[in-house]
């Protein structure tokens, strides 16, 4: 059996390493680093007593004979010969004692032996190793005693496996001792680098950079951060790529301040520009990109075959999975995303929440430093400017831009944590509803969006059950915005309206759904009346696109059965994350009734995005939606949508015209 401290180091080696394992490979969650500082502690303490009291060698036999002698005659309680072994120990010892009267010779020799090598007192002979008497002698009598102990031992080999899968050390081998306590260190060290390693030495205070926020059919809006003041001003210029005749290089504007006061960040807006039509900006810092503008409202897209395409992920965490040879900034679905978007040919990409977690692994700070760093580390990434390149970010806010589940309104940490997102998002994201809002809406090309605020003005989680009429996500006034843009009529040739979510609108989550809509039930059941409404109208789908939940899922919200709505009035979900970051290993969407009808559900994979294509079918009286899922760079599934069909009648009819 294991010494106390034998197993008190194997248990803190093997606690060390699963959770060093979870938080660099599956979640990298805030608890995890003390715990494995803590380990790590436990561990070596326990790990260097384990090391001075180990044995080189294991004994074999440890045996002890016992003969009697009684005059001439000789009784043997055991003979055993001792093993020819070399490695072997032997002692022996003669008793005698002697009766009273006769003839003593040594006065020295006494009648009681105390200890004899392991044996805890011979008086008469009364116990020797645990042997109460020894039969067949008469304890007053004289008698020779002969005690021979024999122990056997053997030298223990260096047991690799299980020093290095334990932690224990090694018997016999220095080096896999060291090896072993290496593992927990590295790995301890493993954790520290990238909770520290980022924000300590790459906090971007030297980032410079542009990128392209919402481009419409006649302007793009562009994000420039300059902290070098003697590169000021910066001057913007543009040219049309498409047109030859026509690509001299054009000013769009100059920005000649920039300060702390906005992390020396500003937007400037390129105007005048044709609908479907390349251009490329460039300026005077050495950034450039290139964008494309949307077509026209209603219009189909002259481009890429008449496919109006755009994609959709959130989520975003460098350096996970974590990988030792990476760059502290390293963000892979950047990467896999890159790949794909020479192919794709996007208008621009939806990002739905959490482009920084500003409370995972570890929150630094509540001020706005600490939330712009977080910002400026992502922007930092070698692997954004391939994903930025010629693709337009849009942008929803979601919890970690604030704090996880987010619930607070505009209290606490709220102001400190906007002021970068609207530094660096909401200054090129497209038009707000109203001037004081954060959500935002826009029409191009077949599809009309409204890009919702599913924290600022949202009710507590827990204030009242999630079917009450007192809970809120979105607040009177963005809730009446929303139910306006779904009853208000689009231009001829819009197919579809987007409503995008940060969190999902699907109550089949079950881990953590009161941060969804699935704990807003009356406030949802509102707005999907409101969807199903748009499609009893016919000719316009109502397609909503979410994130949040590290995992996929197409869930479609079907009209209850015998309602005045059609079945083609169904609205559809696609919710897709994470773009770089880790996914559950467990499972946690189920679906409970037929309110929510799961589609397809794929949780595995640390990058997942969506593409999502939207044309004309034969005449063009009705829209064809695909979605494409792509899960780590590989597309996985494939999804298509028809728009409700564009004539009156009721309910019954459209389905059989529909179906």
């Amino acid at each position: 059996m294991p010494s106390p401290n034998a197993a008190l180091t194997v248990a803190s080696s093997v606690a060390l390493r699963i959770a060093a394992y979870i938080f660099l490979r599956w979640i990298p969650g805030h608890p995890f680093p003390p715990a494995v500082y803590t380990l790590l502690a436990v561990y070596l303490a326990s790990f260097l007593v384990s090391l001075r009291t180990v044995s080189r060698y294991k004994v074999l036999v440890d045996e002890i004979d016992i003969t009697v002698t009684k005059g001439e005659e000789e009784e043997t309680k055991r003979n055993r010969q001792p093993p020819p072994l070399p490695s072997s120990a032997a002692h022996s010892h003669k008793l005698r004692s002697s009766e009273d009267g006769e003839g003593e010779d040594d006065e020295d020799e006494d009648d009681e032996v105390d200890e004899v090598d392991g044996v805890d007192a011979v008086d008469g002979v009364d116990a020797v190793d645990g042997v109460d008497a020894v039969d067949g002698v008469d304890q007053e009598g004289p008698a020779e005693i002969n005690i021979e102990e024999t122990v056997v031992l053997e030298e223990q080999g260096p047991r690799p496996f299980r020093t290095l899968l334990t932690g224990l050390p090694s018997p016999s081998s220095t080096l896999l001792s060291v090896a072993t306590a290496a593992i927990n260190v590295l790995l301890a060290l493993a954790v520290a680098d990238v909770v520290y390693r980022g924000p300590l030495l790459h906090p971007g205070h030297g980032l410079s950079f542009a990128r392209v926020g919402f481009v419409s059919d006649h302007e793009s809006r562009i994000l420039v951060r300059e902290p070098d003041r003697s590169r000021l001003p910066v001057y913007v210029s543009y040219r049309s790529v498409d047109d030859a005749a026509d690509d001299a290089w054009k000013a769009a504007g100059v920005i000649g301040s920039l300060t702390n006061e906005s992390d020396y960040a500003s937007s400037l807006t390129i105007g005048r520009l044709r609908p479907e039509t390349r251009y490329q900006y460039a300026t005077s810092t050495n950034h450039s990109g290139f964008f494309v503008t949307a077509p026209v409202a209603g219009h189909v897209p002259r481009r890429h075959g008449g496919t109006y395409t755009f994609l959709t992920s959130s989520c975003i965490k460098p350096r996970f999975p974590y990988s030792p040879l990476a760059h502290p900034l390293d963000i892979p679905g950047l990467r896999r995303l890159a790949g794909r978007i020479p192919d794709l040919k996007a208008q621009f990409m939806l990002f739905l929440g959490d482009f920084i977690y500003i409370d995972v692994p570890r929150r630094f700070g509540t001020d706005v430093e600490s939330y712009r760093r977080e910002y400026r580390m992502v922007y930092s990434s070698p692997d954004w400017p391939a994903a930025s390149h010629e693709l337009p970010w849009i942008h929803v806010l979601d919890d970690h831009e604030i704090a996880n589940d987010w619930d607070r309104n505009t209290s606490g940490v709220y102001e400190a944590a906007v002021d970068p997102w609207h530094i660096y998002h909401t200054s090129v994201n497209p038009p707000r509803v109203r001037s004081d809002a954060s959500y935002y809406s826009f029409t191009q090309g077949p599809a009309s969006f409204f890009l919702l605020d599913t924290r600022r003005y949202r009710s507590l989680e827990s204030a009242a059950p999630a079917n009450s009429t007192d809970k809120t996500m979105l607040g009177p006034e963005q809730l009446a915005d929303l139910l306006a843009w779904l009853r208000k009529p689009q231009p001829a040739g819009v197919r579809w309206k987007v409503v995008a979510s940060s969190i999902p609108f699907t109550k089949n989550w079950r881990v953590g759904g009161e941060d969804t809509w699935a704990g807003y039930l009356a406030e949802r059941r509102q707005i999907l009346e409101a969807m199903w409404d748009v499609g009893l109208r016919g000719g316009v789908g109502v397609l909503v696109v979410s994130g949040d939940r590290h995992e996929f899922a197409a869930t479609s919200f079907p009209p209850p059965a015998g309602a005045r709505w059609p079945l083609s009035a169904t609205v559809h979900e696609f919710s897709t994350s994470p773009l770089s970051q880790f996914y559950l290993p467990v499972r946690t969407y189920r679906q409970d009734d037929d309110e929510d009808v799961l589609i397809k559900y794929v949780p595995d994979g640390n990058s997942k995005f969506g593409a999502i294509e939207m044309s004309e079918v034969g005449a063009g009286d009705q829209g064809l939606l695909k979605f494409r899922l792509f899960v780590d760079g590989r597309e996985s599934w494939t999804y298509a949508l028809t728009t409700p069909p564009n004539f009156k009648g009721g309910g019954r009819g459209k389905d059989a015209i529909w179906g």
